[in-house]
């Protein structure tokens, strides 16, 4: 291979060595926002009911139309695309590394046949 070609695979594993915390942290982030959804709706089913809404219909309706639950659904929107852009980062970096691998198979191949 070139060493053009050399270059951007290692290129490729550093990206994914360098950016492997990044996305965990995107992925944490974006389970915690999931999970403390649950949370964020049972806080504001209660202050619904401090707010007089006796049923528990009416306290979720409360708390899924409250701002803060609409700007927890933002945040998590935002959490879900961060990790899906690194996410596929990742999956181009190791994509170009299995090519590079297919490529280098071929040319030994090759070699031994010549």
């Amino acid at each position: 291979m070139t060493e053009d070609g050399e270059i951007r695979i290692f290129a490729a594993l550093d990206f994914i060595r360098d950016n492997a915390s990044a996305y965990a942290k995107a992925k944490a982030d974006r389970v915690f926002l999931e999970e403390f959804r649950k949370t964020k709706k049972a806080l504001l089913m209660q202050v619904a009911e401090r707010a007089g809404h006796k049923s528990a219909v009416a306290q979720e309706r409360e708390a899924y139309a409250a701002e803060d639950y609409a700007a927890h659904l933002q945040a998590l929107s935002a959490a879900v695309e961060e990790e899906e852009r690194l996410r596929w980062l990742m999956v181009a970096a190791q994509a170009r590394i299995e090519a590079w691998r297919s490529l280098e198979s071929s040319r030994r191949v090759e070699a031994r046949t010549l």
